[in-house]
């Protein structure tokens, strides 16, 4: 009876860890989906659209804010991968517009000096097209446009999602 007990524990409590686990995705966008093209603004208010990142190389996609302190936790490992596959992968930081603004986000930048490529989702559109749940989002993207990764938080192995864009 003890042994029934206990194999049932474990059983509930993997089911737990994997239904939270899928909870915490089922807010963005779906793996194997097409990144799509949407609509976002260039620090300087320029309008450009997204998929002239998707190029043939593996695109990296964080949703940040500069009031967030996951994606301060995060900025580390996101520079690590920036200076170690520089050239071959594409950086993008796409600034929410909840409160914050994009020369809010600029001087932010400017401050840390944060390297990359950032633009401003000033209509979120981009938000709304990649189901963003929370800042600190990351989505990887592979040569043929298709998503292979989504996380969120401020300890994401960046590294081990770029795997999966075959990098």
């Amino acid at each position: 009876m003890k042994t029934l007990s206990a194999r049932f524990l474990v059983v509930a409590a993997i089911a737990a860890v994997m239904s939270a686990s899928a909870r915490a995705q089922e807010g963005g966008i779906a793996v194997g989906a097409e990144a799509p093209s949407v609509h976002v603004m260039t620090l300087d208010g320029k309008a450009m659209e997204l998929a002239q990142f998707y190029d043939g190389k593996p695109v990296v996609l964080e949703f940040w804010a500069t009031w967030c302190p996951l994606c301060k936790q995060l900025e580390p490992a996101m520079r690590a991968a920036r200076e170690r596959h520089a050239g071959t992968v594409t950086f993008v930081g796409i600034g929410v517009n909840a409160n914050q603004t994009a020369d809010a986000q600029h001087a932010f930048i400017d401050k840390q000096h944060m390297t990359g490529t950032y633009v401003f989702d000033a209509e979120g559109a981009a938000t709304k097209a990649f189901s963003v749940p929370h800042t600190s989002y990351v989505v990887v993207i592979d040569r043929s446009r298709k998503v292979v990764y989504t996380g969120v938080g401020g300890s994401q192995d960046i590294e081990a999602a770029l795997k999966k864009a075959g990098i």
